[in-house]
């Protein structure tokens, strides 16, 4: 094809020539440069490229096959400088320590590690009683995880830890595997309840439960990250997130108030527990320890004052008000003071052992009854901590690898499960005050935990006397950034209805299913709108902008004009199985022309008008016949040889006889239904991929097409497409290259010297 186009595009301008001079482009743009104002343009002269033409004028790269033992060989090869890249990425502290610059970060980190320590021992004591296990387990948790992440961590800002939303689903594991009604062996049914050995007991059993949790979410962790599966995380969007993370704060809430009232209640876990809880506070809420409400109400009153005047006052104060330990400190005073937990019956944290304890082994015959929970815990908490380390890092221009991420949480809570803590992740608090206050890299962390640690080691016992509700008080306050997500419904309905779909479902169904089962639903869930939305994309007929190359929706603008005899239509999904048949629908809807019911009409026309021609004869046979009997001999001869010459139906054949001879005029009107179009394009600009369904219904398409007179062409196909098309032998003698464009105009262009020459020969005939 040697037709030749000249681009010449500006705002909206392009000019179609058969050829373009050296001086009108020269004078075109010297006019262009005069004015700064104007746009830019460029006049591209060249052919038009259909796939047979690009390719044949393209030279492809020559590449060597490696066998499978050449790819083993080379992945197994080591250097000096391929071993130290590999030592850097999996303990990334060996890299950026050395040139640790002191002077410009190490008071930051020390003001940041200092904040996030005192956050960090209110909040591991207050989550420990979410995780259902006893608070000193909490300041273990936030002392390991903490430390190793310094070395094996990739984030410079993230503050790793207890979490509200992972102690919460690790409690309901412990508490279904151990709950509160079992009565353990060797104990007298009649007096256990009222036992102290019973609670001891109980909470053993619960450590170890949270304890082997943390140990197989983290190998899980590590499996991931060493498989280089990071990318999992990308199936928990952001809607599902947040609605999931928004009914765990419910749990949470709701899990929190027996503390704040100071009553006595079992512990629920699985679907329906958010409703059983708060039946169970009901049903109790005549014993309400009166202290204890007092004590819990007044401290939510001073917290929630303090992260006012943090958040008001953030640019004049140079650290946060540290509220947390504060309420800690005077909660345990007074505690201590007035003698609550025997004067008044306030429940208090009680023994808080001094020291660490020796490592153990988790206990591995568990790991059959909560290896799902496992995977959930795992992902879920990645996806808290990648999250949070990609807002950091693109915020402070520096990039974090998801991979070793994966590992560092992972080596985090399966070596720190050895020394009794449990399951950890990002805090979005604490990250945001270790930000905040100058933290430059994983230092802050490092020195926050060793803050935990010297609480561990020497003055824990002192926090023995805290009431529980104090640590319930925490646990609310810290909620209301999670509460402040309801406002995602009325972002979610002005911006998309299917991610507020998935929100919603992600938030009912994590409240009454559980925080375990829900998860599990709103990923199905999730994973069936990308189905409906390929199943169901957008079907748009295209149009050019007048004077351009470029090609619109003639429904979305005024100014779009479709070429005459020419469709354009584009579906902004791939074909494949699931949308092969609305596909061709649409097509056949958009376009206005079926095949099949062309077809139909042309069938039925023809056999109108063959009853039409066989009436005809049948009263011109009458007629004769009329006059045969009123004629003489001789004229009765020639009648006969007149009738012997006429075109009379024989056996049926007369139709296509009559058709043959009708006149174009006549054909039109009685036969063939005129089609307004000779061409059609389909625009695969955004198609990804086709499957062999896919492959099968376009050939079918073209084929039907062909049938009726239209010509059908594929523009943009992407080289992927195309070899995809290729290897399930889309293309044949019937099925050309020919036919496939390197663009929508240049399939524009094509299909109009194709219906022009068209156009000729029907009127050379």
């Amino acid at each position: 094809m040697d037709v030749t186009v000249c681009f010449s595009v500006g705002t909206v301008g392009l000019f179609f020539l058969g050829s373009c001079s050296l001086r009108s482009i020269m004078e075109h743009s010297q006019e262009h440069e005069a004015s700064l104002e104007q746009t830019q343009r460029y006049c591209v002269q060249r052919p038009i490229y259909n796939e047979e033409l690009l390719q044949g004028q393209l030279h492809r790269r020559e590449r060597t096959p490696q066998t499978l033992r050449q790819k083993i060989a080379h992945s197994c090869r080591c250097s000096s400088k391929k071993a130290k890249s590999h030592l850097y990425s999996c303990i990334p502290i060996l890299k950026w320590l050395p040139r640790y610059p002191v002077k410009e970060y190490l008071l930051g980190d020390i003001i940041s590690g200092i904040s996030t320590g005192v956050m960090q021992l209110p909040q591991g004591l207050a989550y420990a009683l979410l995780a259902a296990v006893p608070p000193v387990f909490g300041l273990y948790s936030s002392f390991y995880p903490v430390f190793l992440y310094t070395f094996f961590g990739t984030s410079k800002h993230i503050s790793i830890g207890t979490f509200a939303v992972i102690s919460m689903m690790v409690g309901g594991v412990a508490v279904r595997q151990v709950p509160d009604e079992m009565i353990p062996v060797g104990y007298n049914s009649t007096n256990v309840t009222d036992s102290l050995e019973y609670f001891d007991a109980r909470d053993t059993k619960r450590v170890q439960v949270a304890v082997t949790l943390a140990f197989l979410s983290g190998i899980i962790q590590l499996c991931l990250g060493l498989f280089r599966f990071g990318f999992v995380a990308i199936y928990l969007t952001e809607p599902l997130v947040r609605g999931f993370t928004t009914a765990a704060a419910v749990h949470v809430f709701t899990s929190q108030l027996k503390y704040l009232l100071g009553i006595k209640t079992s512990r629920y876990s699985g679907p329906l527990s958010v409703v059983y809880s708060i039946a169970a506070v009901l049903s109790k809420i005549t014993t309400t320890n009166i202290a204890a409400l007092i004590v819990g109400l007044t401290c939510i009153v001073l917290l929630l004052i303090g992260k006012e005047i943090n958040l008001r006052f953030k640019k004049k104060l140079p650290v946060p008000i540290p509220m947390e330990i504060i309420m800690v400190i005077i909660g345990t005073g007074v505690s201590a003071g007035m003698n609550l937990s025997e004067s008044y019956r306030v429940d208090v944290v009680g023994n808080i052992p001094q020291g660490l304890r020796a490592p153990a082994v988790p206990d591995i015959q568990l790991i059959p009854a909560i290896f799902v929970d496992a995977i959930a815990i795992a992902i879920v908490g990645f996806s808290m901590a990648v999250s949070m380390a990609k807002i950091f890092a693109l915020k402070h221009g520096y990039a974090i690898d998801g991979n070793q991420e994966l590992i560092a949480l992972g080596i985090c809570n399966s070596v720190g499960s050895f020394f009794q803590s449990f399951s950890i992740t990002c805090s979005m608090s604490r990250s945001l005050v270790q930000e905040s206050t100058g933290g430059k890299t994983q230092i802050a962390g490092a020195l926050s935990s060793v803050m935990v640690l010297l609480v561990i080691v020497a003055i824990g016992y002192l926090f023995e006397p805290l009431p529980q509700t104090v640590l319930a008080a925490i646990v609310m306050v810290n909620l209301k950034g999670m509460f402040k997500q309801f406002g995602d419904i009325a972002h979610f309905w002005r911006t998309s209805k299917i991610e507020l779909a998935i929100w919603v479902v992600a938030f009912v169904a994590s409240l009454f299913l559980g925080l375990d089962y829900g998860l599990l639903t709103a990923v199905a869930f999730a994973m069936i709108t990308v189905i409906y939305r390929t199943q169901s994309p957008q079907y748009r007929i295209l149009g050019q902008i007048p004077d351009t190359d470029i090609y619109c929706d003639v429904e979305e603008y005024e100014e779009v004009k479709e070429y005459p005899g020419i469709k354009i239509f584009q579906a902004n999904a791939s074909l494949y199985f699931a949308n092969s048949e609305s596909y061709t629908s649409a097509l056949k809807k958009k376009t206005g022309v079926d095949p099949c019911a062309v077809l139909a009409a042309r069938r039925k026309a023809q056999k109108r008008h063959a009853r039409e021609i066989k009436k005809a004869n049948a009263l011109r046979k009458k007629a004769v016949l009329k006059l045969v009997n009123s004629s003489s001999n001789d004229v009765e001869a020639s009648v006969k040889h007149e009738i012997a010459n006429d075109e009379l139906p024989v056996n049926g054949r007369y139709a296509d006889a009559s058709v043959q001879d009708m006149s174009p005029d006549e054909q039109e009107h009685f036969v063939e239904p005129k089609l307004n179009i000779h061409s059609l394009i389909l625009d695969f600009t955004p198609v990804n991929f086709v499957d062999s369904v896919g492959a099968k219904t376009l050939k079918s398409v073209i084929k039907e097409y062909k049938e009726v007179g239209v010509r059908v062409c594929i523009a943009s196909c992407r080289a992927p497409v195309v070899s995809e098309l290729t290897r399930l032998n889309f293309f044949d003698n019937a099925v050309t290259r020919e036919w496939l464009f390197h663009s929508i105009h240049d399939a524009v262009l094509a299909c109009q010297v194709k219906g022009r020459s068209g156009s000729q020969a029907d009127s050379d005939l």
